[in-house]
């Protein structure tokens, strides 16, 4: 469970919504697939409307993309949404239900706080630092948006960031909800940064991947694990308003303590750990914020 620092009570209860659901958090067999038979074809401003339609219904613990390879948009749903919730989008979507393939995915949608190189937050929580970047003429990371966001801050500069001993930096800018990525400036500025991430190489490029592209992630709650791209796209409701888009999603696992961590392969960064269900146990679902508009957006580059 997080800590409060700086006396902010509402921060503790914050944090015990999150430990709580941490604690609740169970991989389990759910069945796939729940999605109406239809022959008609979609089009694709159909489908457009129809996930349109899914984000309308606003149902935490779903996550949605257009595929257009099958002509539907693929919804999927975790273990919080119920019958009625999965009929309450069904209905938002109403003629163009059919367009809808639902599944269901072990375990529940949530953020995950700490990660890669641990980084902590002067209001107690742990994070991951996920790329280095050079910001101007300094050095800065870029890291998860739900990590660097500080509804009592204000953000920037807080939070303030350390490495557990000592300060090594305050945030500068905070994307989350809509996006989640956050950029951290070094105080004190080291001399260099290194471009390499735990249990990889060295980066030498930000790309965005395709489906089926091979991929790893460093977390320091689960180390390195692997994978691969199942999809583009996909919006993800946290629930509460936490609502981001244009993720990207993979079948490597994550668990809380990996947000903000690398996605990589090779020498390319891909993204940045933004959430997902299930275990490094049984396995999961994760999705990624794209480091290339992080890095745009933040007006920064390799080092």
């Amino acid at each position: 469970m997080r800590t409060i620092t700086r006396g902010r009570a509402a921060r503790g209860l914050r944090a015990l919504a999150v430990a709580s659901g941490l604690i609740a958090l169970t991989a389990l067999a759910v069945p796939g697939a729940a999605r109406a038979d239809s022959v008609q074809p979609f089009t694709a401003a159909q489908l457009t409307t129809a996930a349109e339609a899914v984000d309308a219904a606003d149902v935490g613990g779903t996550a949605w993309a257009v595929d257009e390879a099958t002509g539907s948009v693929h919804v999927l749903v975790d273990e919080t949404v119920g019958k009625a919730e999965v009929a309450a989008i069904e209905e938002s979507a109403g003629a163009l239900s059919g367009a809808l393939d639902i599944e269901r995915t072990p375990g529940t949608f949530e953020q995950y706080l700490q990660g890669g190189d641990a980084i902590y937050a002067d209001l107690g929580w742990r994070c991951s630092l996920g790329f280095n970047v050079r910001s101007g003429s300094g050095f800065a990371f870029l890291t998860a948006g739900h990590c660097t966001e500080d509804p009592y801050g204000p953000t920037p500069p807080y939070p303030l960031w350390s490495d557990g001993a000592s300060q090594i930096g305050y945030t500068v800018s905070s994307y989350f909800p809509g996006d989640d990525f956050g950029l951290v400036q070094y105080d004190p500025q080291p001399a260099s940064v290194p471009s390499t991430v735990l249990g990889g190489g060295t980066i030498t490029a930000f790309a965005d991947p395709a489906v089926g592209q091979a991929v790893c992630r460093s977390g320091s709650t689960t180390g390195v694990w692997c994978g691969s791209v199942t999809g583009l796209g996909y919006t993800v409701d946290y629930g509460g308003g936490d609502v981001v888009y244009d993720m990207i999603r993979t079948n490597v696992c994550a668990e809380p303590g990996d947000s903000g961590g690398p996605l990589w392969y090779g020498s390319v960064g891909y993204g940045l750990t933004s959430g997902g269900s299930g275990n490094c146990s049984s396995g999961g679902t994760t999705f990624y914020q794209r480091v290339t508009e992080a890095a745009a957006v933040s007006g920064v580059t390799l080092p």
